[in-house]
């Protein structure tokens, strides 16, 4: 029983120390997207609505060029975990070409929005600020590609502490670069809402920049990864593409779902509209460990695999599950009873303050299948399982969650229950999520023929 409870706390402090820095980089993250609100909204309203609209666009694009070159985690962790170091090189190299030529395709997506502004009706003065700031945004599209490959790349060799310290200086340089281009100070021109996207390019270059200092440090030296120039290889790209595309269509189908539900809730009003986005930021803001846990738990199980624990590999999935649903619960009762206190940061106004305290109970209920579900994905990313959790993820939000949402909420049967229809309605999807995710990894943990099969 001893020996259990020990590898119970190494495999927990172990996970814990490769998911706490990524926690905080995504804190870093959002702590850049909240500058970005306040600064445009003090300057003015339609360059807080264009940042907004581009935001809207700019995230899922980039979201699914992140997970498609995420396939980099798994496969390096579990080349890692095998001591295959000079394979890692060869990956990284051909990693860089599928970011690259991505971050061109989604540089080449966001410089051509305006049709799809004119076809939605977009407000004409907001979308001349959304339009140029993707424009800006744009220019570090391939940078940023480039960024996250190498990121990985730390990543999978557990490094973490890299993507910390960076995004920690991403956002110590946001704000004084947004302060000096959106008000126009130090003789630069004053550009609004525009500046956040030139401030963003000129980040997403910084990033690469600084990323390539720490991967040309000694630690990286087995990797030989600067050691030859390698040109696109097919068959190496294709086994990246084989990992990635499902990740990064994983990650669209979830963020489109929600991004979805906050557009559809705009014919009901402000009010409804400023409840929910409270609701769904507290959400967002509780859903980071977990997330940080599941990326931990890739990096953990990639490596046993690779080791060829594949029995151990196993116990730090169930493991890693255990401690994301259990922060979860934590999380919820915290909610559950803080919620009138947290809801007063975000609002003053007595309706919108009213309607988010309920709306944060669909919060409290959700919040450990949605731990589950991203704990359960981490862990089969670590077995490089990634095609059957994308259908999953495509069935539950889209097949299920979608129509169901709209059943409920617009009531075409029975009564319309608007915005609580839609909360329920993505509570479902979630809960469908867990339920088949959880259910696969407990039949991929413990095949091993599969495993070694999805390894090779």
């Amino acid at each position: 029983m001893s020996e259990f409870s020990g590898v119970i706390k190494k495999e927990a402090r172990q996970l814990l120390q490769l998911a706490l820095p990524l926690m905080g980089a995504q804190l870093f993250q959002m702590g850049m997207n909240i500058t970005d609100v306040i600064m445009t909204g003090r300057y003015s309203s339609v360059d807080l609505a264009g940042v907004a609209l581009g935001s809207s666009v700019m995230w899922p694009v980039l979201i699914l060029m992140m997970g498609v070159i995420q396939a980099v985690t798994p496969t390096v962790a579990q080349l890692n975990g095998a001591k295959n170091y000079t394979e890692i090189g060869e990956v990284i190299r051909q990693g860089l070409w599928v970011a690259f030529l991505g971050g061109l395709l989604g540089s080449l997506v966001l410089f051509n929005v305006a049709p799809l502004y004119r076809l939605a009706d977009v407000d004409p003065a907001s979308a001349i600020v959304s339009i140029e700031y993707l424009s800006m945004t744009a220019c570090g599209f391939p940078a940023v590609a480039c960024f996250f490959c190498l990121r990985y790349l730390c990543d999978g060799i557990g490094f973490t502490r890299a993507a910390l310290l960076i995004a920690a200086t991403a956002l110590a340089l946001k704000i004084p670069l947004n302060y000096v281009l959106i008000y126009g100070h130090f003789g630069l021109p004053e550009l609004g809402g525009v500046g956040c996207g030139v401030a963003h390019a000129i980040l997403m270059w910084t990033q690469l920049l600084l990323i390539l200092f720490v991967v040309t440090r000694k630690r990286f030296d087995d990797t030989n990864w600067m050691g030859k120039f390698s040109w696109p290889e097919w068959s190496r790209i294709k086994s990246l593409l084989i990992i990635g595309f499902p990740i990064g269509l994983t990650l669209f189908a979830e963020v489109g779902i929600f991004s979805l539900t906050t557009l559809l809730l705009g014919r009901y009003g402000a009010e409804v509209v400023a409840s929910h986005n409270i609701a769904m930021s507290i959400a967002g803001f509780m859903f980071m460990l977990p997330l940080a846990l599941g990326h931990g738990s890739t990096i953990r199980i990639g490596f046993r695999v690779g080791a060829g624990e594949i029995k151990g590999a196993g116990t730090t999935a169930g493991i890693a599950l255990s401690m994301t649903v259990l922060f979860a619960i934590v999380g919820a009762l915290f909610v559950l009873m803080f919620r009138e206190h947290v809801v007063a940061i975000f609002t003053t106004d007595p309706a919108v303050r009213k309607l988010s305290v309920v709306l944060v109970l669909f919060v409290v209920f959700f919040m450990t299948f949605d731990a589950a579900q991203t704990g359960a994905i981490g862990c089969l990313r670590g077995f490089k399982d990634t095609r059957v959790p994308m259908i999953i993820a495509l069935f539950s939000y889209w097949v299920v969650g979608l129509p169901l949402q709209c059943t409920l909420g617009f009531g075409w049967v029975g009564e319309p229950m608007g915005v609580y229809g839609f909360w329920i309605g993505l509570s479902v999807c979630l809960g469908i999520a867990a339920v088949l995710l959880c259910g696969r990894l407990w039949y991929v943990y413990g095949n091993e023929p599969l495993i070694r099969s999805l390894s090779g």
